[in-house]
Parts: C-alpha cells; structure tokens; sequence
C-alpha cells in the first residue's frame, strides 16, 4: 500500500514538471516573446489611454472651475497679412 501511495506521488511530480517545462519551453521561443511584448505594448497603449481619458476630465473640471468655455485660440485675420 505504501508503494503505491509513492508512486502516485512521484506521478504526480513528473506532470507537474512536465507541464512547468513545456510552459517555459514556449515561453522562451520566438511565439513565447511575441507574446509578451505585444501584451506589455497593450499594457502601455491601455496606459496612455487612462492619461488621455484623465486629462480630459481634469481639464474639463479646470474649464468648468474657471468658467471658459473653449479654449483661447489666437485668431489670425488673413487681411492683417
């Protein structure tokens, strides 16, 4: 009874090695680093998109705050030319 008891647990090791092997085998090949700078690329995409979106919303409280409306863009007269 004991050996049986071991030699399902030194089954279970080997598939769990198993598995963790072939997991870093294509984390390692060209897919493996495909994959993780396209995920990090996102990451900074996601990233820039929370920036934008906060600035947005911050300059529209500031806008709101200080009572302007739009923003002050110098006009340019093409007569003045």
């Amino acid at each position: 009874m004991k050996r049986f008891v071991w030699m399902g647990i030194g089954v279970a090791i080997g598939v769990i090695a198993f598995r963790k092997i072939s997991e870093a085998q294509s984390n390692l090949g060209p897919e493996g680093l495909n994959r993780a700078v396209g995920r990090l690329a996102d990451g900074v995409y996601d990233f820039a998109d929370a920036v934008r979106a906060g600035m947005h919303e911050r300059e529209t409280d500031l806008r709101a705050a200080l009572g302007v409306d739009s923003p002050a863009v110098p006009s340019r007269d093409p007569a003045r030319r």
